[in-house]
């Protein structure tokens, strides 16, 4: 049982970070580093183990209130294990991103890094829809608090939108979660899925919507999506990394988990209207995109639409369409935070986010040029990348779903390569100027987090089947029940 040491261990490097780092960066990252680090090592083994069929490592199953029928119980399937690893490599990567900047209190910016890191397990591993909940909530807050405190001026109002969209749709859920709950005196998500299929169709609808809402603002997905932009371009890097890597992928992982077992034949009757959602917000995020100068609010734009192409393949009912969004959720987790550390990076050498102000930036530093290309190139689906795989499978599912919708959801594949790569262009090519003539390319750690962010760009790209096999067992399992309706 080693799935509780891989909980506790960031919070006990968070506490410690905050307690002897309180006055030296160097030594706050450094045990931040440390924690992260030595819960990937402990998971890496756990998860080596499962897959050879000692699953106990990673389940716990305790009794917490056993008068009301609730329980600590933690199991991963190959879902919930894919996205535990995502947010393992990630969490050390985005700690490793803060390395070329002094942030105050930083301390307490790398403790609440671990939280989430913490937070992330707890939601992709809990089997009580109550303490899915807790750590679903959990999750928030730390990104909220950086976003808080180590952003712009202008990030107080979007953080506050943030926090408020995502609180009321977290409400919805909750009141969803508590009648579950009264109906089967279980909290248990096993136990509820299994009866799910028995609820009256009136029920089952508004436990779907309530599902729906809570994350569709999460992901997000259209049109619950307006609080996004803001708080992307606002925040901090670390707290834009967290929300658009990882904290993104709950509300995927949630329409997964709890919306489709829990609401089945709600999910079946209504997939084809949140495809539509999901299409229109997939083409018009990618438009906006096309239009905005600056390089944060583009990535923030081409994100929100990449949400809605995961969402998509989660409701076209196929393995394909599933399979893809799962692969999906990993490959874009990276080229987000690849991303966004780039626009970092320039914003940190130029003083500038503007793509009209900038230019010529692959002479002056010809290795942050080449790194950005490979992450970009992920980005837009290019064959042998890690975003060509989900991309593929998910277009392939949902136009065995629906071949209109699956036609128009291919355009962004177009659109997708113009905003990218106008991007590059913009940043990497032309004339360099007074901004851009003197900057300092990459070197040391900025340099290893890019290499490995870009060598995954890579391996996911050339051997996707490695991962596409320890999710199928689980998109299997889901799709059967779905079809037993």
């Amino acid at each position: 049982m080693l799935i509780h040491l891989i909980i506790l261990i960031p919070l006990a490097g968070a506490l410690i970070s905050l307690l002897a780092g309180k006055n030296n960066q160097s030594l706050s990252k450094n045990i931040a580093l440390l924690g992260s680090l030595i819960s990937l090592v402990v998971f890496i083994y756990a998860a080596i183990q499962h897959q050879a069929g000692n699953t106990e490592l990673l389940s716990l199953n305790k009794p917490w209130l056993p008068e009301m029928n609730l329980a600590l119980k933690f199991s991963v399937d190959g879902i919930s294990l894919l996205l535990i690893a995502l947010s393992q490599v990630l969490i050390p990567l985005i700690i490793l991103s803060t390395s070329k900047i002094e942030y105050h209190k930083s301390h307490l910016l790398y403790a609440l890094i671990l939280v989430t890191q913490s937070a992330l397990v707890g939601v992709f591993s809990a089997k009580d829809i109550f303490l899915f909940y807790f750590f679903f909530e959990a999750a928030l807050v730390p990104a909220y608090f950086i976003a808080l405190n180590w952003g712009n001026k202008e990030s107080s109002k979007a953080s506050f939108k943030m926090f408020i969209y995502t609180i009321f749709g977290s409400l919805i859920m909750l009141v969803a979660l508590v009648f579950l709950y009264s109906k089967g005196q279980t909290a248990d998500m096993d136990a509820l899925i299994s009866t799910a299929e028995f609820m009256p169709s009136g029920v089952q609808r508004a436990l779907f919507w309530a599902f729906l809402l809570a994350f569709a603002i999460k992901m997000p997905l259209f049109p619950m999506h307006t609080w996004q932009p803001d708080a992307y371009t606002t925040s901090p890097t670390p707290a834009t990394m967290l929300l658009s890597g990882l904290l993104s992928k709950m509300g995927v992982y949630g329409l997964i988990r709890i919306a489709l077992p829990l609401s089945p034949w709600a999910a079946e009757h209504y997939s084809v209207i949140v495809i539509g959602m999901a299409v229109i917000g997939l083409i018009y995020g990618s438009i906006i995109a096309i239009k905005q100068d600056s390089i944060k609010r583009l990535i923030a734009y081409s994100s929100f639409a990449h949400m809605g192409l995961m969402a998509a393949g989660v409701f076209s009912g196929n393995i394909e369409g599933l399979q893809g969004a799962v692969f999906q959720m990993l490959a874009h987790g990276v080229n987000a935070v690849g991303l966004f550390f780039v626009a970092k990076i320039i914003f940190e050498r130029t003083g500038s986010r503007s793509l009209s102000s900038l230019g010529g930036l692959n002479k002056t530093a010809p290795a942050l040029s080449i790194f950005f290309m490979i992450i970009l190139l992920g980005s837009v689906a290019l064959p042998l990348t890690n975003g060509f795989v989900g991309e593929f499978l998910m277009l392939k599912g949902l136009f065995e779903k629906h071949q209109l919708l699956g036609i128009i959801a291919g355009l962004s594949i177009i659109l997708g390569a113009v905003y990218m790569l106008r991007l590059f262009q913009k940043t990497m090519f032309g004339e360099s100027n007074e901004l851009t003539e003197s900057v300092e390319d990459v070197s040391g750690i900025e340099k290893l987090t890019l290499a490995i962010i870009s060598g995954l760009v890579i391996l996911m790209g050339v051997f996707p089947n490695v991962l596409l096999k320890v999710s199928e067992p689980a998109s299997e399992a889901l799709l059967n029940l779905l079809a037993k309706i």
